[in-house]
């Protein structure tokens, strides 16, 4: 899934009597603890415009933060995280722990990045070895053993190489390469006329990239020409990069070839010494995703000078680390990534920097003392019942699918049955006892982090796939489906709902909020228009009949219509890109929306502060996507992400939903009224 950040149209009559009379029969207090009904905006008709009747009243008293580029439900799970996190290295700082022991690496790591005084003493000298190593290149075989060596500590290069599961045998871990080596966020900030790509690739050649040029050590007559011969490199690479709705195609980016294809692809490299520097051992088979982009690197270490290069290089090199160092690195990238970028008004406190950081870095480390203190077993246990029940209904949408052959629905079944779930956190952690951490610079912590990633990643290569292993710490609020395991993942930071327990919230908010916002959503991922091309065993394999294919694409492609009908801020929703998170926002809606009709809650039809079973399973939906964005951050979202801003994928949706206008009483001629025959079915 991913939970990101969307707006269409309803009417009230009926509801707004029953809204505020229906709870007077209730105890008074809960409309102060009730959820969703605390959200609602009683000024804005439903079918106007859903998202903003179901969270307007959280939205006008919670604008967005200075420090934030977005602010909703995710931000306050995370601020809440963030504090517990908080205490937790606060105790390690104390600790005096044994070193080499998780609360030492904790404490120390949280010391070096609080530790201002001295960041501020060393300038740029933390990346003093690593920029000596840049000056000493002299020829091409110097400048892609350089390549090699930076991206083992975590510095983007041209060679997008990673290792990964084969999409077409997932038992196995080979090395791949996709596309890479651009400064901007997407290829299409090189070449878009939109105002906010012009107003972002403006900044970046005429004041971020020199800015960090002069901050390498640069004159200025030297930043600017640096600048320009960088920029004209990184967009030399994205225009041999291809689109963002194109990297959703698996076979399209599945190009295998034996060493010797590389080699010929790109003759000016000698890959295998370049992997082999990569703690990529014994490489003879790459995968390439997008063999196009290689052939323009390949003209491109031609093209441009060694000495171009290494410019390059030197900005990636503090692009990396910037934000670990003195004040007026950290500050230009927040200046441009957060405030143009974003819309950031300012920046986070340093502390929470620091735990945003670590938990990326070490988060399992962090996640298990959390679970233990805030995930108790009975909470798991209602979510593992939960994504049996979502997977029960699953299969019976499929038995009542008109347009699915029986052959491809036993073959749907089985791969459902297989969906491996994984709940709250995993029953195995890694081992970071190789990882040294300390109270030197911050910035060769992080280096250090890395560099410990990239070796684990590293040492996959040939040997078996484990498929116990958790990709997301068990405190993210977040959750994805990975296609070549099959499997669903979890954390326990995503259902959780700020100022409730567990325990309180009833069915029908839990079954919009959790079974259909993320059980239901990821498990359809297993089906959208990429998932559903993988089998039970997580191979890239047509599995469907010719003819279901083309009946699942002639829907899909409404669905790619009706958002490709959605703008805002004059840019439109990319609804190709966005397809397989619109075809899982509804699958999980109306999966979750049968799931709850088989509870008591619903069946029993009782209002709760004059909202019906129904009405609460809508509103717990539209709760997952509680937030708003400022315009800078949703144009980026737009522009280079594969999910619709939050606000159009809750009234995206629904309005292909029956029960949505029944719930709500909308009729032809409301906003959100979409014809039933114009409406979207895929499962």
């Amino acid at each position: 899934m991913i939970k990101k950040t969307a707006s269409q149209t309803i009417i009230i009559y009926v509801l707004s009597f029953l809204l505020f009379t229906g709870c007077k029969d209730k105890a008074k207090n809960y409309a102060d603890n009730d959820p969703v009904f605390k959200n609602i905006d009683a000024t804005v008709k439903p079918g106007d415009d859903f998202f903003k009747y179901a969270n307007g009243a959280w939205l006008k008293k919670n604008p967005i933060p200075p420090a934030y580029a977005s602010w909703g439900i995710g931000n306050v799970v995370e601020e809440e995280l963030r504090n517990r996190m908080k205490k937790i290295n606060e105790d390690a700082l104390k600790a005096n722990a044994p070193k080499g022991s998780n609360t030492q690496k904790i404490g120390d790591f949280y010391y070096s990045g609080i530790d201002t005084v001295n960041i501020e003493k060393q300038g740029l000298s933390p990346l003093k070895d690593e920029l000596d190593k840049i000056d000493l290149v002299t020829d091409i075989k110097g400048l892609v053993d350089e390549f090699a060596h930076l991206k083992t500590i975590g510095v983007e290069t041209p060679i997008g190489a990673y290792a990964g599961q084969d999409s077409k045998n997932s038992s196995k871990i080979v090395l791949q390469l996709d596309q890479a080596g651009i400064g901007l966020p997407d290829r299409d900030y090189y070449f878009n006329t939109d105002a906010h790509s012009i107003a972002v690739r403006n900044d970046y050649q005429q004041k971020h990239l020199p800015t960090i040029f002069k901050l390498a050590g640069l004159l200025p007559d030297a930043a600017i020409a640096a600048t320009k011969k960088v920029y004209d490199l990184e967009k030399f690479l994205a225009d041999s990069s291809r689109k963002l709705e194109n990297l959703r195609d698996p076979y399209h980016n599945y190009n295998k070839m034996p060493l010797t294809g590389l080699n010929k692809l790109v003759p000016e490299v000698d890959w295998k010494s370049a992997f082999e520097q990569m703690d990529y051992k014994n490489v003879d088979t790459v995968i390439i995703g997008q063999p196009e982009y290689y052939r323009a690197f390949s003209k491109a270490l031609k093209t441009y000078s060694i000495d171009d290069w290494k410019n390059y290089l030197r900005k990636n090199l503090i692009s990396a680390f910037g934000s670990y160092l003195s004040k007026p690195f950290d500050q230009e990238l927040f200046r441009f990534y957060g405030k143009v970028l974003n819309g950031s008004k300012e920046q986070l406190p340093r502390w929470k920097r620091v735990l945003d950081t670590e938990n990326g870095l070490m988060g399992e480390v962090l996640g298990q003392i959390f679970v233990k203190e805030y995930f108790p077993e009975k909470t798991k246990e209602r979510y593992v019942n939960l994504v049996e029940t979502m997977r029960a209904t699953f299969k019976e949408h499929i038995e009542k699918l008109d347009w699915m052959s029986p052959q491809t629905k036993e073959k749907a079944y089985f791969k459902l049955r297989k969906v491996m779930p994984k709940v709250g956190y995993p029953d195995k952690w890694k081992d970071f006892s190789t990882l040294e951490i300390n109270r030197g610079p911050y910035a060769l912590n992080v280096m250090r982090a890395n560099n410990w990633w990239h070796k684990y990643s590293a040492a996959k290569l040939g040997k078996p796939v484990d498929r116990t292993e958790w990709g997301i710490t068990p405190q993210t609020y977040n959750a994805y489906y990975n296609p070549s395991n099959n499997e669903i993942v979890l954390p326990a930071g995503i259902f959780t709902i700020p100022g409730a327990k567990d325990e309180d919230i009833d069915d029908a908010v839990i079954y919009g909020y959790a079974a259909a916002s993320t059980i239901g959503h990821e498990m359809t991922h297993g089906f959208d228009d990429e998932g559903r091309q993988f089998d039970a065993k997580g191979n890239l394999k047509a599995w469907w009949l010719p003819q279901d294919s083309v009946k699942f694409t002639q829907r899909a492609q409404m669905l790619i219509n009706q958002f490709n009908g959605y703008s805002i801020y004059g840019l439109h929703v990319n609804g190709k890109a966005t397809q397989g998170e619109n075809i899982a926002d509804l699958g999980g809606i109306v999966i979750g929306l049968d799931a709850f009709k088989k509870t008591d809650q619903y069946k029993e039809g009782k209002t709760l502060n004059g909202l019906t079973p129904l009405q609460r399973y809508f509103l717990g939906y539209a709760l997952g996507w509680l937030g708003q964005d400022r315009q800078e951050s949703l144009s980026s979202q737009i522009l280079t992400n594969p999910h619709a801003p939050g606000f159009m994928r809750v009234n995206g949706p629904f309005t292909d939903v029956p029960e949505f206008y029944e719930a709500f009483h909308i009729k032809k001629g409301d906003k959100m009224w979409i014809d039933p025959d114009k409406r979207v079915k895929i499962w």
